[in-house]
């Protein structure tokens, strides 16, 4: 299942690269796209704002198929202030631009499964695909907005998988 998760993160930052590339975070020094997954994060005690936050939260297993088929609940968690040039009186408005943001990267809904262990990247035999987002409630939070948008991944487990 782990290259399942990798090939959906990879898939999500290089197209938010694409589609905004402004749409940055530094972490540890580091300036990158602004997506991370939690789990392979040192913990935090806020959330990064202005980014898109990965997070892993159910599992399933479809048995009854010629490969198993698992099928993974992801979370994706982002926030906004707004600007400071409208002293966050757009947080509204940032937090609709982040929306799209999630729409845009996770469309199309699949992609070909790599295993990003091997150097370079190996391309695997079957592809990672997930559902439209269902999207949650805006959540006012003193000068912030925050959403949830959750996804089902799913990922047939190839030979030789973990």
């Amino acid at each position: 299942m782990q290259n399942a998760k990798d090939t959906f993160y990879v898939t999500l930052r290089n197209r938010l690269a694409a589609l905004n590339p402004a749409r940055t975070m530094t972490l540890r020094a580091v300036s990158r796209p602004g997506i991370l997954v939690q789990d392979a994060e040192a913990p935090m005690p806020q959330p990064v704002l202005d980014a898109f936050s990965i997070n892993w939260t159910g599992l399933a297993a479809d048995l009854q198929m010629p490969a198993i088929l698992a099928q993974l609940t992801c979370e994706i968690q982002y926030a906004t202030a707004g600007t400071q040039a409208n002293a966050g009186l757009d947080r509204g408005r940032a937090l609709e631009e982040m929306d799209y943001e999630v729409l845009s990267i996770l469309y199309p809904y699949s992609a070909q499964k790599m295993n990003y262990a091997a150097a370079p990247a190996a391309v695997m035999e079957t592809m990672v695909f997930w559902s439209e987002p269902e999207f949650g409630a805006a959540v006012p939070l003193r000068d912030r907005l925050s959403r949830t948008a959750k996804v089902t991944v799913f990922a047939f487990q190839e030979a030789g998988e973990k």
